[in-house]
């Protein structure tokens, strides 16, 4: 019984072994929850800046894509006029406008069409997941 004795005094003294007093329960929840805010203060600080990082570098991007779109929309043109020029001879020049006119509507009802469709595959994969999910 000569070993309880002694637990019970080292559990009941305000000392430790060092002679410093022993921390509380709550003063160590109030130091977890003062590392929490500092990494909560942390995190926000580094989510801050990677948003404003991913901002610049999204808008540098936006730049020289408006930039290149509107070099490719000029290089059509080019090409369009080209193409009219080529081909009236043959077509005459009425023919030509219209024949390169349908060329482009045609493509142009291609790729709308290609695009419907994507997107109508990109609402049903949510709508299922979305009934899937209830």
């Amino acid at each position: 019984m000569a070993g309880t004795e002694s637990e019970s005094e080292h559990f009941d003294s305000d000392d430790t072994e060092n002679g410093e007093p022993q921390r509380s329960l709550f003063d160590d929840m109030e130091a977890i929850i003062e590392d929490g805010r500092t990494y909560l203060d942390a995190e926000i600080q580094y989510q801050k800046t990677r948003a404003a990082f991913v901002a610049d570098r999204a808008k540098d991007a936006a730049i020289f894509a408006a930039i290149g779109g509107a070099l490719a929309l000029l290089a059509l043109v080019a090409l369009t006029v080209g193409l009219v020029i080529a081909l009236a001879p043959h077509l005459t020049a009425w023919g030509a406008v219209a024949a390169v006119t349908g060329s482009w509507a045609l493509l142009a009802a291609f790729f709308i069409r290609m695009a419907a469709r994507r997107w109508q595959r990109l609402l049903g994969a949510f709508l299922e997941r979305k009934e899937g999910d209830e």
